[in-house]
């Protein structure tokens, strides 16, 4: 029984590795090119496996390209950890993740109109930023309402990936350059200098 299992243990681990390393090489490929001209074929080439195995792993490309964005999704959340309030660490950590996939995130969302599956990856990743920023930035929000909705959106516009690829791409700063504006931003809109600035209702 003991063999048996340890049989049954060894290969779902395989399973396991061999699924991965399909979302790797295909996650790499779709950072190169466009969702259309990577096929099965190049994928399972590229992951060293058959295309009988990518489509019995996900049911397709549509299928792999949904548990891709989910296995970017739980990297992502792992690798944004920053503590709350801190907006040089925050800074840093997002600019850490842009360095990494900024290029893919902006190649996907050149996409969205065309292609279903990273039309459904992007909404989980605006999702995903949206809760981020609520996590990092809980000490700053107001409480929900209006105010809070307004606040978030500005923060949304000051972190985007399009913000670092002007700064970085188009415009050709430097990281440091490029994360002391990001910080500038987020102190500029701090919604806690307006309360502190408005007057005292109760003082005549």
């Amino acid at each position: 029984m003991e063999r048996r299992s340890y049989r049954m243990g060894a290969r779902t681990a395989a399973m396991e590795a061999t699924r991965e390393r399909v979302m790797e090489a295909a996650a790499r490929l779709w950072t190169q090119r466009w969702y259309d001209e990577v096929t099965l074929q190049h994928i399972a080439d590229e992951a060293e496996v058959s295309v009988q195995t990518v489509v019995n792993r996900f049911g397709g490309k549509d299928g792999l390209a949904d548990a891709v964005a989910e296995w970017v999704a739980t990297r992502t959340a792992v690798a944004r950890q920053a503590p709350v309030g801190d907006v040089a660490a925050i800074v840093a950590v997002l600019f850490a993740d842009y360095e990494r996939q900024g290029e893919a995130n902006v190649l996907w969302a050149a996409q969205v109109d065309r292609v279903p599956a990273l039309g459904r990856a992007a909404v989980q990743a605006r999702g995903q930023h949206r809760a981020w920023l609520e996590e990092v930035f809980a000490d700053r929000l107001p409480e929900a309402g209006p105010e809070r909705e307004h606040a978030l959106n500005l923060h949304y516009a000051a972190t985007d990936v399009y913000l670092w690829k002007l700064w970085r791409r188009d415009l050709g700063l430097s990281r440091a350059e490029a994360e002391r504006a990001m910080r500038d931003l987020l102190t500029g809109i701090d919604p806690r200098r307006d309360r502190r600035a408005a007057p005292d209702p109760q003082v005549p």
